[in-house]
């Protein structure tokens, strides 16, 4: 049987301490939000998680996929202009929370297991609260 985590639980929908120990809220996009995580060691990671409760991408009607999509592709073109990635991984995990989200993760020729798969948390880079807040300016200023 099928287990959803209720909205009470859900660090997307409460906007936790849970959630913000792991993430800085940047903005509304039309149908998400994007957040900064905080964990730095793939520089300028973002998370866009969908504003409603939804538990798997396929439970969205053609539009809200369409929409959701659209907010993606927003916030990865600006990362990639912002940050001159090479490639940004995507990822969609939620074996735990339920909340539709994809991780977008820069990726640079040369850094951090590049080529390869992204490591979910390595705990290994935290930037200042000043280094995060240009990280963020740098991607609004691309959106």
């Amino acid at each position: 049987m099928k287990v959803k985590s209720p909205i009470s639980e859900c660090l997307y929908c409460q906007r936790n301490e849970l959630q913000k120990s792991l993430m800085i809220d940047i903005c509304d996009l039309e149908v998400s939000r994007l957040f900064l995580f905080k964990e730095q060691t793939y520089k300028g990671r973002c998370v866009v998680a969908h504003k409603e409760h939804i538990d798997e991408f396929f439970e969205l009607t053609d539009e809200q996929r369409n929409a959701f999509m659209k907010d993606v592709a927003r916030v990865s073109r600006a990362m990639s202009e912002a940050l001159d990635a090479e490639k940004i991984n995507m990822g969609a995990y939620s074996d735990v929370l339920s909340h539709l989200h994809f991780h977008l993760v820069p990726k640079y020729i040369g850094g951090v297991d590049y080529p390869g798969i992204f490591r979910m948390n390595p705990q290994e880079v935290y930037l200042s609260d000043e280094e995060n807040q240009q990280l963020i300016d740098k991607i609004k200023a691309n959106l």
